[in-house]
């Protein structure tokens, strides 16, 4: 999905893509071949059978076939086959057909490792309750605006089903839960620690910070190449359009793959040397990678820049109004373009938000009231707009026939201030989510080498 701006009488036209977040497509049916007369034996019984029986499709897409056994636990094709269909889901399109069977070893690597994680919180006594399942699976229907009736339909037809992602679910929570207490009770951090980082904040005023989402994938020296290759075809989805977040939870072995692989806020001195060199010439929107770091490679993802301690225009927040129409479905860019003409004019000679419920209605345009929008939480091209807008101005139509056209107008702008330390609290906590995600790494790992596997 893209934004594009349109031209208007007052803006040079713009064309700047979005990263895609959730888009769906339909998975390819199963195409049944038809056999005529002449192929067929003589009846026997009530049916008519040919000589050369050849099965064309798998008999049942619910027949589990064994890919690998975890300490007693099965991995099916089905599961894995229900997951890629996830992913390909999550991505807007199907998985190219040179890509596909890394990522199936991939998502089978990911299944081991989620079995292993929830196999360990049950020998721990951490059972995930099903209602807890349930309510989780809720949210996640509710974020596509689905009942989760509805949201199961949906996932059938695009091959994948509710259980896979109940699965990931209970994977997450279990490990979640056992990380808190076998891990976070014992990892310390002295007050002169938390005291040593602010002054080091304070001391850095005005210097880079980075909001940035990583993919860590762990290699060994015997799998580096392939693990290598894995990355760099990850990477090439993610530049073509796929979600680096979808990837980032079904992928990465950070512990921040529940998350969709968020850093949070760092500094280049809280990086690895590696990511921090790669970060530094990046700029918001950027993937870089596969960077080879200690362990294995990394995929970067350049959410957000900042100086420490420093207003930020980008935190400014704005009071908008939002003027959008739509078109029939099937209508083209060239049926639609005298509207998009009128409704780019009528825009620009619009004096200030006062006059925009009368343009609104003259076009037959609907008219949102937003307030409180902060710059940064806009799409990065939104962002560089509206940074040159004054009040009363309004950006150019952006948009397509299929999803609307907009332009937003600039009601006032109360600007940002300088950004204060964060709490000792908050120092803290982080200090302490990076030392629990350094151990839980080690923690899997051990897990993995003490595993019994069975591949078919």
């Amino acid at each position: 999905m893209s934004i594009q701006f349109l031209a208007s009488p007052a803006f040079r036209p713009l064309s700047l893509a979005l990263a895609v977040t959730l888009g769906f497509m339909q998975a390819a049916p199963l195409v049944a071949q038809a056999v005529d007369d002449t192929g067929m034996s003589p009846p026997q019984s009530a049916l008519e059978l040919p000589t050369d029986v050849k099965f064309l499709a798998k008999s049942d897409p619910n027949v589990r076939k064994a890919t690998a056994v975890i300490n007693n636990w099965i991995i099916t094709d089905t599961d894995v086959d229900q997951r890629l269909a996830l992913i390909a889901a999550a991505n807007g399109g199907e998985i190219p057909d040179g890509e596909r069977e890394k990522l199936r070893l991939q998502v089978l690597r990911n299944l081991i490792d989620e079995t292993l994680q929830i196999q360990e919180a049950a020998a721990n006594d951490i059972v995930i309750d099903r209602g807890e399942i349930a309510q989780s699976y809720a949210r996640v229907a509710a974020n596509f605006k689905q009942s989760p009736d509805q949201f199961e339909k949906f996932l059938r037809s695009k091959g994948s089903s509710p259980a896979s992602i109940q699965r990931q679910i209970e994977g997450e929570l279990a490990w979640s839960r056992l990380l808190r207490r076998k891990i976070q009770p014992f990892v310390n951090v002295s007050e002169d620690e938390v005291k040593a980082v602010i002054d080091r904040m304070n001391a850095a005023k005005g210097t880079d910070e980075y909001r940035v989402g990583e993919i860590y994938l762990a290699a060994t020296p015997e799998n580096a190449t392939q693990i290598e290759a894995n990355a760099r075809g990850i990477l090439e989805q993610i530049k073509q359009g796929a979600s680096f977040a979808a990837y980032a939870r079904q992928y990465s072995e950070a512990s921040t793959a529940s998350v969709g692989g968020d850093l949070g806020w760092v500094r280049p001195v809280q990086l690895p040397e590696e990511l921090a060199a790669a970060a530094a010439g990046m700029s918001i929107g950027q993937i870089g990678g596969p960077i080879h770091v200690a362990g294995g490679y990394s995929i970067l993802y350049m959410m957000d820049k900042r100086k420490v301690l420093t207003a930020d225009p980008r935190d400014a927040m704005l009071s908008l109004k939002q003027l959008s129409i739509s078109f029939p479905p099937g209508m083209t860019q060239a049926q639609a373009t005298p509207r998009v003409t009128a409704f780019a004019n009528a825009v620009a000679k619009t004096q200030g938000c006062g006059a925009a419920n009368e343009t609104g209605k003259a076009l037959g345009a609907d008219v949102i009231d937003s307030d409180n929008v902060r710059i940064r939480d806009l799409p990065v091209p939104l962002q560089n707009m509206l940074l040159s807008l004054q009040i009363g101005q309004s950006t150019p139509p952006f948009g397509s026939v299929e999803s609307g056209v907009r332009a937003l107008i600039l009601c006032g702008r109360d600007d940002a201030q300088q950004a204060a330390v964060p709490s000792f609290e908050q120092v803290m906590s982080q200090i302490e989510d990076d030392r629990v995600n350094k151990r839980a790494r080690i923690y899997l790992r051990d897990l993995r080498r003490d595993a019994i596997i069975d591949y078919n």
